[in-house]
């Protein structure tokens, strides 16, 4: 009876954790304006829109794409007034009448390349350098 009793507290258990699981908005949804649906049960209607950028599409075989300000535009689209001129690694070099401007994913956030692998990356394979005593 106890062993019963234990298994039916267990179940109860893990039924429990997928049903507030389910509630959660999905990470990997893209966003509404790409669906062209209105906003998921899991979006919360006060939260302010999304504005800069949010995410980089590379694709190898067509056009790259970004999403900025919630909205999906390939490479050569517009953004209000910009158009979008360049797509890259971690950044959309915008283009408008008032100038260019480039967003970034990760703003105040710079690559820094370690000058001891960039020596390491440039020794042709199969030699090694004897160390100095």
């Amino acid at each position: 009876m106890k062993t019963v009793l234990n298994a039916l507290a267990l179940i109860a258990t893990l039924l429990s954790g997928v049903a507030i699981a389910q509630s959660l908005p999905d990470p990997t949804r893209p966003p509404p304006s790409i669906e062209g649906g209105s906003p998921g049960a899991g979006a919360a209607p006060t939260q302010p829109a999304p504005s800069g950028l949010q995410s980089i599409i590379r694709r190898h075989g067509g056009k790259s794409a970004a999403v900025i300000n919630g909205t999906y535009v390939e490479l050569g689209g517009k953004v209000g007034d910009a158009t979008v001129e360049r797509i890259g690694e971690d950044s959309v070099e915008l283009r408008s009448a008032s100038g260019r401007e480039t967003l970034y994913l990760t703003p105040g956030v710079g690559k820094k390349i370690d000058s001891t692998q960039t020596s390491a990356a440039n020794q042709p394979r199969g030699k090694l350098k004897k160390a100095k005593p």
